[in-house]
């Protein structure tokens, strides 16, 4: 006898239609970004509805986080796809199309009246030999300089191959490295800044060391400034403005209201002095600068950058050593940002300002040109995803080979530690491996080869010894990885096995949902 214990409009998925609920909306994720992946992946449109913009892009975090989805199971892999792009900066797409299949292969299993717990074990036991043989696979070059540039270098070519960038990959994975390169370490990727300015064709993009600001200097201020002294702040320095919001004045003559603004000149003057009084010969600030303090200031001879944004302000006093002052009564206690040379520079048709020499050394900017705002969005995007991987080689140096080398290997590796499970679970363990072999699969799919014939050669190529075995994207046939130079960081690989089976195991286990009551909405 069933009884409803729940609230009116609450509902309750059983068993295999909780499960089946939950395996549609995560394989529906998986296909929906399946064809975006490797370096013959198709891109995506997305517009608003609201605002009509549009974004291009093939990078599979992006698209995830676009759209609205009402499966549970489905956020479970956007979830899993936004960790990845956080603790990595690539692999989004990979991440979330290896649930899905380890998911499609569950679903199989589910109907061969396996357990999902039997699964679940299966599922740990290759995932534990798929990352030992990852693990043996990897190389360190980190004693090595110069062989570690180049296998910067190469991650970098690999990351940007299934970019907008593909065609001038060699270039920007130069860039790149150069700009990772000069953060001596560091995994702060707000030293180096992205500016966008539309206009040019990409291969137009550059590097340029120092810090630019996408204002411009004031009208009377000097447009040269060598061994500079930065105040940065965030100020009013408008004079006509009374600072109580609301308040009314009511005077019963002009001359009254000529004394007003009179007194708040005078005021004004006494804060532009005060400013001065820092010893400054550059002073930038977050909100408007009047013309009356402007003129106070250029007298002195000190040049004046208004109306800079936040992050602008920002990244400024981190990378100029400077701190960001609200009040001026103790010069003492400001500390001020300093650089070499501050000058007036054009990109396309926009003025642009460039602190050179700055304080911080690691500090750099890169210039992204390009024929459209999608272009140079997606460029953005794409360059974003290389800096975040290589910051993270910087740290975690070993590299293993891609081109769906690594994930054969792992299946081979699963395969053999397949024969020593016992039971139903073996059955589990064989199903990871076919899971894993999808990668190089979808990779030939993508680009309009046989998969059948390319994954089965690669398979053949592994058990035969040739263990740097992958998918040659341009011929499409199986050649050295480690000739091409196809390398992806071990710790975005990693990341992906063990995110992607987590992510699998909690669907798997899944046998009810529970969907709440929707909150009332009283009229007012």
């Amino acid at each position: 006898m069933s009884m409803q214990i729940f609230g009116n409009e609450a509902t309750e998925e059983k068993a295999e239609n909780a499960r089946l609920a939950s395996f549609v909306g995560a394989l529906a994720v998986g296909d929906l970004v399946k064809s975006t992946l490797g370096p013959k992946g198709m891109n995506k449109i997305l517009q608003s509805t609201s605002t009509g913009d549009i974004n291009v892009t093939n990078d599979g975090s992006t698209i995830l986080k676009s759209i609205q989805l009402d499966n549970a199971a489905a956020k479970i892999l956007v979830n899993i796809s936004k960790v990845q792009d956080d603790e990595v900066g690539d692999g989004t797409t990979s991440v979330c199309v290896l649930a899905a299949e380890l998911l499609r292969e569950a679903e199989k299993l589910i109907a061969m009246r396996i357990h999902p717990q039997t699964i679940v074990e299966g599922y740990r036991i290759a995932s534990v030999a798929a990352l030992d043989a990852l693990q043996k696979a990897a190389v360190d070059h980190a004693s090595d300089p110069a062989q570690f540039r180049e296998d910067l270098f190469n991650i970098a070519r690999t990351t940007l191959s299934s970019k907008v960038l593909s065609q001038d990959k060699d270039y920007f994975a130069n860039l790149a490295v150069e700009a990772v390169l000069r953060l001596k370490g560091s995994t702060d990727l707000e030293h180096i800044q992205i500016i966008k300015k539309v206009g040019g064709k990409l291969t137009d993009s550059y590097l340029d060391e120092g810090f630019i600001l996408d204002k411009t200097i004031a009208v009377n201020s000097p447009k040269r400034m060598e061994n500079a002294k930065i105040l940065v702040a965030n100020t009013s320095m408008d004079t006509d403005k009374i600072k109580v919001f609301g308040a009314r004045l009511k005077v019963d003559s002009t001359g009254k209201l000529a004394e007003l603004e009179r007194a708040e000149r005078e005021k004004m003057k006494a804060k532009v002095e005060a400013i001065a009084a820092h010893g400054i010969n550059c002073f930038v600030n977050r909100q408007l600068i009047y013309n009356y303090p402007e003129s106070i200031l250029t007298e002195k001879g000190i040049m004046v950058i208004e109306h800079a944004d936040f992050e602008g302000v920002e990244r400024l006093s981190l990378v100029t050593g400077g701190e960001i002052a609200s009040t001026f009564d103790r010069p003492d206690l400001v500390k001020l940002g300093r650089c070499d040379l501050i000058e007036e520079i054009i990109v396309g048709e926009d003025k642009l300002i460039k602190f050179s020499g700055v304080a911080a050394g690691e500090a750099c900017t890169v210039v992204l040109r390009g024929s459209t705002h999608q272009m140079v969005d997606e460029a953005e995007r794409s360059l974003h995803d290389a800096l975040s991987v290589l910051s993270q080689t910087v740290k975690e140096t070993r590299v293993v080979l891609g081109g769906g080398c690594s994930e054969m290997l792992m299946s081979c590796a699963i395969d053999e530690a397949s024969r020593k499970v016992k039971g139903k679970k073996a059955i589990a363990v064989q199903s990871f491996a076919h899971a894993l072999r999808q990668i190089p699969t979808i990779l030939a799919d993508n680009a309009g080869y046989d998969s059948s014939d390319l994954v089965t050669r690669l398979r053949a190529a592994h058990y035969e010894g040739q263990s740097d075995a992958g998918l040659d994207m341009n011929e499409g046939t199986i050649a050295s990885m480690k000739k091409l130079g196809v390398t992806e960081s071990y710790k975005l690989k990693r990341q992906v096995v063990l995110s992607a089976s987590e992510a699998a195991e909690m669907i798997i286990r899944v046998d009810d949902i529970l969907r709440a009551t929707p909150r009332k909405r009283e009229a007012v």
